[in-house]
């Protein structure tokens, strides 16, 4: 019976113990092991696989979580997904660990990507209008231009100016700083930014000047020196002048006009306009006609073609060379006083634009090579219609307006408008223009058909006027994203008359108003900030703001022109037009306007210039408050901040006359109170995980800011390039890339902002460290601090590395770096080729590049005689990180250990060189490389210096891995993709040189003798020296390496021979993975006595996973078994006890599972292929009890093997074990008939010889009882009788039935009495045997019944017989109790009869002596007699044991 500290199993199958159906109806839903029909097989083939519950699911994904440490998102919960989809979540990599310079990267790189997405112009151009402006006084704080400086023209100009007869024009050639004036045939040109310029003149023909340009060269014409190309238009001829500029050390550009020789007749139609393309063309118009011609030129004069010609795309052939006649005078063409007003290119689209005195633009496709075809012809009419489908009328755009400027958009700043229109009432029209292969592949370079008014700028409000009129819609377009119909003023005069309306990109716009004879300059820009700020949510609209700007005493606008160099912060639409991104990264955009009063210069101011002006100009603390807030209302906190920094550290420029600072200090330090606070605070995102992380906090706008402004001033440099290979007749040419004075700008800057951040790091949260920690309330605030100076101190790290980056590259340049460049293999020049400024800055692989630059750098000086020493500290002096301390101390060791290799005859000066070398690698092992270290190793082996080597190596794997995360990572079973790998393998490179030292070492050692002369050798001495260093080590984990190796180099003898702790956990690890490894550890603890871990291992191993059959895992328990009965030392009886339990129920479950795969594999009615399949199955890990049962035992019917899993699993179900019992009896009584068949027929027939002569040979099968005999017998010897499994009162019962029912009795020579005597013989004890069968007599149940009462009558004699023989045997008489001694299971000698056994014998009398009287047949009648008489005699031999122990009560 089992004790309560016996632990009870999981019950075999699922509800047993509910009252089932039928045995065969457990067959159901298991396991086949037979093949099925084929029914059943087509309807179970569509059976998936197991399926993992949601809740393991989402166990395992809280694992994953945990070991990611929360650094990337929780998985989505997949309910029903397989295990191995369960398997797939746990594999998941970890994430790679960025250093502090990587992850400042990142920021760099995201705010890049956001700089990159600010909106282009067709998305804020909509279909629409707008009137969106802030407009501001002149000389407040927040104009966006501002007039910089005025020119005035030279005396000498007016007083040819005062003398002049014909033709008088001025203009400006902004790109090389000059303006001209033509006088009739005079040309002047001047530097108008001198104050006393110098004329340069052209004189040298007669004809009065028309018209001038300067255009670009046609490649391969001119020399090299001559950047532009003067075109010169008279009455008569047009000149081309060659035109050298060259820069000045002041800045100018000095000019230099060169003959050309090349010269051609003007032809009909004058020339008022010439404009030039970027690929040489030249395109001429006049106001006289609306014509287009074009002049062209070449090198030398040709065959068919002059050096010069010209040709009249509007109306070529004869017409082009046919003088026009007069106005008025041509009688037979129709009058046309139509002319032209103004003529553009826009080179990116290769498009060509007139308009006419008659507003109608013009629009011609430029095909190379000399082809000009006009594609749109776009009447003022046509405009006007195109606007009414967006707004109603407004007084504005009538037909009486009129176009007095248009401006192309390039393909780099839209992809869809193309042009700008000014009216003379101060609006823009925004045209964009498509072709019928717009929706094509490949269609950026086709020529547009079509052109339409996009989108309306009507003019600002007016000072002082009505609310704007609300913009009533049309086609849908009331809610367009580009204007908000209530505040859209389309009745604004404030522009009106506009003379001139000019556009540069990004949208700055120049409007010339003249109002009572006053020239008056209307200026507006984009509001970038606003327009970027715009969230999603919100409708993105065209926001400007402009000022007025005085030009004194002007009466006209003579010209206006780009003195800087186009705008463009991207090279496609989006972000094209993002000012905030390259205000610290190039100049401000200037214009010169030139007026009769002189030339004005205007420049545009950045928001961080506006920003230093606003905080300047501001007097109390409450206004320099609401100065702020009113920048974060319209800009945005981060923006804001950022420009609040910028100004701190000196950027911010006014420089209007008469001032010579950007900024003052009192203005610096107001920007500092702005950035430190209003900067806001880190905070922690909300997260659906109960742990908080670094991770889920949301960083200040200050961090933000900071990245923002660092990225913005290494924007040009960021994805450039570090240099640049060319080739020439002179060899290797490598140059820089981005300038050298841009990259000291940089520095300079970068510097100002590490000084600043240094400087106010006490008061800048997040910056001052553990002081700001300390002061946090909750753990909240205090890990939203802890990620801002996380954050904070990687973009200090980021700018530390960017500093010193560009201290190498000019360094680098210092050098004669073709020189450099030719040492390196071709694989190093190819990395240096494609080197990023990024990849030097913040990423592993350039700065390794950047280290063998150095030593190319070093290796170069040497080699020329300088020291290494002095070499190294200078460039360590420069850029630090690229050639660090330890660099220097490297090289000095090479060089020791260089110069110990040449000490052949001085052994003792080379020992003291190697140590010496030693003890200098020792101090950098950390900084040693792996090529390092192996140089260093196998220089020491080449010398002997084992010792060395193995030391050197493992202060190197210590230095790698100081946080010991490698043994961690060993600890913790060596997780895959886990970031601690990385270390352990360093450190693996190591110990594997190591070992090569050891193999070296035992190979010299085993050649020479241990001593000679009884001292010992030197090899013996330095092998001895060399593991001294190796026994020493306190590295747990080489000493695990050392170990494994031992193992793979077959010196397991050397392992077990080891006295140390390290030992046994690194066997103990081991032991989980290996089969081979765990029996090594069994051998450690027998050899040392310790029975008890080697008991234990033996049991691990055979529950364990490994490919062990199952008869080895038997082996192993027994093994374990044994030694687990065997005391140990220091360890408890009560574990000892503990552990030989789970042994032996894992024992028990064992033999079950070895004796089902025997049964199976030699089972007829299995099919072979299926056998393979079980053979797989069971030969190996022991299953479950439940497997076992449901999917072999009860479906092949092994009705014995049932019995012993439910003995195994403690199961307690009567019913079942009952039917069980009978379906072991009747199977195996069946097995045993059907073998008699096969024999006789065997006996009897011929037909197979050999078949039959096996089957004799074996001869005949025992009879059915005792098959049944032998089966009860097995299962009660392996059960131990157990009361539950062994049921004495049911299946003694069972086997009487049986043995009636089945005629195994003495019809076929058994003993009548078998059942009861296989009982007794199990020691069943004799009373219980007779209380069996003294139910089956009183119950008088089928089969019971009638005649066969006397069977159950001779059953009790038998039994009651070798009770009372046994009772008489041991002397014990007397009455006992009122059942007897030993109702039991176990019959023990001694037992005593009770009064009970009496009266049942007197009752099987009776029941004799009735069944007699009812029988008339004389064979049955003399049995009844015989058994009558029998059980009258054992009656009375029962009264005689029972009666004396009566006798003895009597009364005093």
């Amino acid at each position: 019976m089992a004790t309560l500290s016996t632990p009870r199993r999981q019950i075999p199958g699922s509800y047993f113990a509910t009252p089932g159906p039928a045995a065969s109806s457990r067959l159901d839903g298991g396991r086949s092991l037979f093949d099925p029909a084929p029914a059943a097989l087509s309807a179970s083939s569509g059976v998936g696989s197991a399926t993992t519950s949601s809740a393991q699911l989402q166990r395992l994904q809280q694992q994953q979580q945990q070991q990611l440490q929360q650094q990337q998102q929780q998985l989505s919960q997949r309910p029903g997904g397989s295990a191995q989809q369960a398997d797939s979540v746990m594999a998941l990599p970890a994430p790679a660990v960025l250093t502090p310079v990587q992850k400042a990267a990142g920021s760099v790189n995201r705010v890049l990507q956001l700089e990159e997405s600010y909106p282009d112009l067709d998305s804020y151009c909509r279909p629409g209008a707008s009137s969106e402006y802030d407009i501001h006084g002149a000389e407040s704080a927040w104009a966006p231009f501002h007039k910089v400086q005025t020119y005035p023209i030279p005396d000498q100009i007016f007083e040819r100016y005062n003398v002049s007869q014909l033709v008088t024009s001025m203009g400006l050639f902004p790109e090389i700083n000059h303006a001209y004036a033509c006088i009739d045939s005079s040309l002047f040109l001047w530097d108008y930014t001198q104050p006393n310029p110098e004329l340069i003149g052209f004189e040298d023909q007669p004809h009065a000047i028309t018209a001038i340009g300067l255009v670009p060269p046609k490649p391969g014409v001119f020399v090299k020196n001559i950047s532009h190309v003067l075109v010169v238009a008279t009455e008569v001829d047009i000149i081309l002048l060659g035109v050298e500029a060259t820069p000045t050390p002041t800045g100018s550009k000095q000019i230099s006009l060169y003959q050309t020789k090349m010269s051609i007749h003007r032809g009909g139609g004058n020339v008022s306009f010439i404009v030039g393309t970027a690929a040489g063309r030249i395109f001429l118009g006049g106001r006289s006609d609306t014509d287009v011609h074009e002049i062209f030129y070449q090198q030398e004069e040709k065959w068919f073609s002059n050096r010069v010609g010209k040709t009249n795309h509007s109306h070529p052939g004869w017409s082009s060379v046919v003088p026009a006649f007069p106005a008025g005078l041509d009688f037979w063409t129709q009058k046309n006083n139509e002319s032209l007003v103004q003529m553009v290119a826009d080179n990116s689209r290769n498009l060509l634009y007139t308009l006419s005195n008659k507003s109608t633009i013009r629009t011609y496709h430029i095909e190379s090579p000399d082809r000009l075809t006009k594609v749109i012809e776009k009447h003022k009419n046509d405009c006007l219609r195109d606007i009414t489908h967006m707004i109603n009328t407004s007084p504005l755009l009538t037909d009486r307006m009129s176009i007095v400027g248009i401006s192309p958009i390039a393909m780099q700043e839209a992809s869809k408008l193309h042009l700008v229109a000014v009216t003379s009432t101060g609006c823009r029209l925004f045209l964009s223009a498509t072709s019928s292969a717009s929706y094509t592949m490949n269609s950026s370079n086709t020529a547009p058909q079509s052109m339409q008014v996009q989108f309306v700028k009507f003019p600002p409000k007016e000072a002082g006027a009505a609310a704007p009129v609300a913009l009533a819609a049309a086609n849908g377009f009331a809610r367009s994203a580009a204007s908000d119909p209530a505040m859209v003023d389309l009745q604004s005069r404030w522009l009106d008359p506009t003379t001139k309306g000019v556009r540069f990109a990004p949208g700055f716009c120049f409007d010339f108003v003249v109002r009572n004879q006053e020239l008056r300059l209307f200026l507006s820009a984009p509001e970038t900030g606003k327009i970027k700020v715009t969230t999603p949510a919100s409708a993105l609209k065209y926001y400007e703001h402009g000022n007025w700007i005085s030009l004194g005493r002007a009466k006209d606008a003579l010209d206006v022109g780009l003195v800087t160099q186009p705008f463009a912060a991207a090279q496609q639409p989006l972000g094209f037009g993002n000012e905030l991104a390259v205000q610290f990264d190039a100049p401000p955009s200037e214009f010169a306007i030139l007026t009769n009063d002189g030339v004005h210069v205007v420049r545009r101011r950045r928001l961080v210039d506006i920003f230093a002006t606003a905080v300047r100009t501001l007097g109390s603390d409450d206004l320099f408050d609401k100065e702020i807030r009113k920048f974060i209302h319209l800009y945005g906190r981060v923006e804001t901040v950022a420009t609040a920094l910028a100004v701190a550290c000196g950027q911010g420029s006014d420089l209007r006359a008469g001032t010579s600072r950007a900024t003052d200090q009192a203005t610096e330090d107001r920007a500092k109170t702005a950035f430190v606070n209003y900067g806001g605070q880190p905070t922690v995102a909300e997260t659906d995980s109960s742990a908080i992380t670094i991770d889920s906090v949301r960083l200040s706008s200050r961090h933000d800011a900071l990245a923002l402004y660092l990225t913005r001033l290494v924007r040009t440099l960021w994805a450039a390039r570090v240099v640049t290979v060319n080739h020439s007749a002179a060899g290797v040419v490598v140059g820089s890339t981005v300038p050298t004075s841009k990259l000291t700008a940089v520095q300079e800057n970068l510097e100002r902002l590490r000084t600043f951040l240094k400087a106010n790091a006490g008061s800048i949260q997040g910056l001052s460290g553990p002081t700001d920690v300390r002061r946090r309330a909750t753990r909240h605030e205090e890990i939203a601090l802890q990620a801002e100076h996380q954050a904070l101190h990687a973009l200090q790290k980021l700018m530390e590395s960017i500093s010193e980056g560009i201290s190498f590259v000019l360094m680098l340049f210092d050098e004669r770096v073709a020189d450099i460049y030719v040492r390196l293999d071709d694989g190093t020049r190819d990395q240096l080729r494609q080197l990023t400024y990024e990849s030097l800055f913040a990423r592993p692989a350039g700065k390794d590049l950047a280290k063998l630059l150095v030593k190319a750098i070093v290796n170069r000086n040497i080699e020329s005689g300088s020291n290494v020493e002095t070499v190294a500290d200078a460039l360590r002096r420069r850029c630090g990180s690229f050639c660090s301390p330890d660099d220097v101390v490297i090289f000095k060791a090479q060089e020791q250990l260089q110069r110990a290799s040449e000490q052949i005859k001085s052994p003792q000066a080379a020992r003291g060189l190697l140590s010496e070398s030693l003890h200098l690698f020792e101090r950098v092992a950390g900084s040693l490389t792996y090529a390092n270290l192996t140089g260093a190793v196998a220089q020491y082996v080449q010398l002997k210096y084992y010792a060395g080597a193995i030391q050197l190596c493992l202060m190197v794997a210590h230095e790698k891995d100081r946080g010991n995360a490698a043994l961690a990572w060993l600890n913790d079973g060596k997780p895959d993709a886990d970031p601690r790998r990385a270390p352990w393998q360093e450190r693996k490179r190591c110990y594997d040189l190591v070992h090569t030292v050891l193999r070296q070492l035992d190979t010299d050692s085993a050649a020479e003798p241990e001593q000679i002369d009884g001292r010992p050798t030197l090899a013996f001495t330095k092998r001895t020296e060399a593991y001294n260093v190796v026994n020493d080590a306190a590295d747990e984990v080489f000493h695990f390496d050392l170990y494994e190796w031992y193992i793979e180099e077959n010196l397991t003898d050397r392992l077990l021979a080891i006295d140390s702790p390290h030992v046994v956990t690194f066997l103990q690890r081991l032991a989980a993975t290996d089969v081979q490894h765990a029996d090594l550890l069994c051998r450690f603890y027998t050899h040392r006595s310790r029975f008890f871990d080697a008991a234990q291992v033996q049991f691990n191993l055979a529950g364990s996973a490994f490919a062990i059959g199952i008869k080895d895992r038997i082996t192993l328990l027994s093994r374990a078994k044994a030694n687990a009965s065997v005391s140990s030392a220091g360890v408890s009886g009560q574990r000892q006890q503990q552990l030989n339990h789970e042994v032996t129920e894992l024992l028990d479950i064992a033999h079950i599972q070895d004796d089902l795969l025997e049964r199976l594999l030699a089972d007829g009615r299995i099919p072979d292929e299926r056998k393979v399949e079980i053979a797989a199955d069971l030969d190996g890990a022991v299953l479950g009890l439940s497997e076992l049962f449901n999917g072999y035992a009860d479906q092949a019917g092994y009705y014995d093997l049932c019995l012993l899993i439910y003995n195994a699993a403690d199961y307690h179900n009567p019913r079942v074990i009952a039917d069980t019992w009978k379906q072991l009896i009747n199977s195996t009584h069946e097995e045993i008939e059907a073998r008699l068949a096969a024999y006789e027929e065997a006996v009897r027939t011929k037909t197979n010889a050999a078949q039959n002569a096996a089957v004799a040979a074996l001869g005949p099968p025992p009879l059915p009882y005792e098959a049944v005999s032998v089966q009860i017998q097995t299962i009660a010897h392996r059960t131990s009788l157990d009361a539950l499994i062994f049921p004495v009162e049911t299946l003694l019962g069972t086997l009487c039935e049986y043995a009636l029912t089945r005629q195994q009795d003495a019809s076929i020579g058994a003993d009548p009495a078998w059942p009861v005597l296989l009982f007794l013989q199990l020691r069943v004890s004799h009373a219980m045997v007779v209380h069996v069968l003294e139910r089956l007599l009183d119950a008088q149940e089928v089969p019971f019944t009638g005649r066969r009462r006397r069977v159950v009558v001779a059953w009790i004699d038998t039994a009651v017989a070798l009770w009372c023989h046994d009772v008489e045997v041991t002397g014990q008489v007397g009455a006992g109790d009122a059942l007897g001694s030993g109702a039991g299971t176990s019959s023990g000698s001694g037992s005593q009869l009770g009064p009970w056994v009496a009266d049942l014998m007197a009752r099987a009398e009776r029941a004799m002596t009735d069944l007699l009287a009812s029988v008339r047949d004389a064979r049955a009648k003399e049995e009844l007699e015989q058994t009558l008489h029998e059980t009258r005699q054992l009656r009375a031999r029962v009264d005689s044991n029972v009666r004396p122990a009566r006798s003895t009560m009597r009364f005093r």
